[in-house]
């Protein structure tokens, strides 16, 4: 794959934010990096090393089987592939169905991929066992939600011994995009300089369909505000207007263990937005910081734009206020958010005809999470379905 290399990075205390990379060419041949004025070329048998060394995280929540299918289809055979569901289970069980598709999908792919359905109660006991019961309701079962499906994924990932973690919407309906996100991750992580690092992918475009044709938007309504008020809280520190961040809402993104089990999250559709105040929380140098090693190796943001369209199924007006509503009270409710920008964001949240959540929890960091145990636990409750896998 060939890259352009960061035109522009912002830094913010120990954070560095690169700002959109793009892909110059989908593959190319040779053995070793080659770095020229302004494009990088990683081979494939590069990023095939860091494949090996991934687990992707696939949530789901009653999509098309189809389209699970085809995201599925698109991830490189290199990696592990963890299918986290929240789907609807009773007298149409889809998690079932699901598992069924997985199990073919398997038989003639000869590859590795664990499903999980998060509202299992024996997924909810090993929680308690391993002394992590911030997922779990007021009646100790995991609580519906994205972040929740992803958090136990990343601790699967880590008891798998994988050293980087991805991220895949299951309601992509082009398979060519999903192949290049992982690409595009494999390839940003062998150029990163720091063993705490994130790749956030920027779509090319969202097609969508107005009167009777394909328009090729190129943001989101949802991530232009969301991506001005990061860059407006990166601003209040700085003192200079900045544009960097352009992936506050990016579902598809990347990384590694090391920085994924440090980091707290947010619930609901603010984790991704999260992920970037938390990091500038914990590493940009206003607070002090609960980890030194971080502080001294850097945390390293990755954009990377893509040459696939991001074509997915649309959800209407409601999900998208929920998604704009999370995201601002996620940046409204950090300690680092001056009290200016919090008034900006309430007016922006009112213009809306929203409502900040308040006192939203936040979900504390894994890292003293005994990863292996919670498998063990996984396994020993018939919690995990492990298809092509051998322990």
């Amino acid at each position: 794959m060939k890259l352009e290399l960061p035109r522009h990075t912002e830094r913010f205390g120990s954070v560095r934010i690169h700002d959109i990379q793009r892909v110059v060419l989908l593959d190319s041949a040779g053995e070793g990096i080659e770095v020229e004025a302004s494009v990088c070329s990683i081979p494939r048998s590069k990023i095939q090393e860091i494949e090996r060394k991934m687990a992707i995280i696939i949530p789901v929540k009653d999509e098309r089987l189809k389209v699970i299918e085809g995201v599925i289809s698109a991830i490189p055979s290199e990696c592990l592939i963890i299918v986290v569901s929240n789907s609807k289970r009773g007298k149409v069980d889809r998690f079932k169905m699901e598992r069924d598709m997985i199990e073919q999908h398997v038989h003639y792919a000869r590859r590795a991929i664990w499903a999980i359905h998060q509202k299992d109660h024996g997924v909810s006991k090993a929680f308690k066992e391993v002394g992590y019961p911030e997922l779990l309701d007021d009646n100790g079962v995991i609580r519906d939600g994205k972040a929740e499906g992803m958090i136990i994924g990343m601790l699967l990932a880590k008891a798998a011994g994988k050293e980087y973690v991805g991220f895949i919407d299951a309601d992509n309906y082009i398979p060519g995009a999903v192949h290049e996100y992982v690409k595009i991750y494999g390839a940003a992580f062998h150029l990163s300089q720091s063993p705490y690092a994130m790749v956030r992918i920027s779509w090319a475009y969202k097609p969508k369909i107005l009167e009777g044709s394909l328009y090729f938007s190129k943001w989101g309504r949802v991530s232009a505000v969301t991506n001005r008020y990061l860059n407006k809280l990166i601003a209040s520190f700085t003192g200079f207007e900045t544009e960097v961040v352009k992936t506050g809402n990016s579902g598809e993104h990347a990384m590694t263990i090391r920085l994924a089990e440090i980091l707290d999250y947010k619930p609901r559709f603010a984790i991704e937005p999260y992920e970037i105040v938390n990091i500038l929380e914990q590493f940009g140098g206003i607070v002090e910081p609960k980890y030194d090693e971080p502080m001294e190796a850097g945390v390293e943001i990755f954009q990377i734009e893509t040459r696939n369209p991001h074509f997915h199924e649309e959800k209407g007006d409601q999900h998208l206020k929920d998604m704009l509503c999370d995201a601002l009270s996620a940046i409204m409710s950090s300690s680092i958010c001056p009290e200016s920008l919090k008034k900006e964001l309430q007016i922006e949240l009112l213009k809306e005809g929203l409502q900040p959540r308040d006192n939203d929890r936040t979900i504390p960091s894994f890292a003293h999470v005994d990863a292996k145990l919670f498998l063990d636990l996984l396994v020993e409750y018939n919690a995990i379905h492990m298809f092509g896998y051998k322990r």
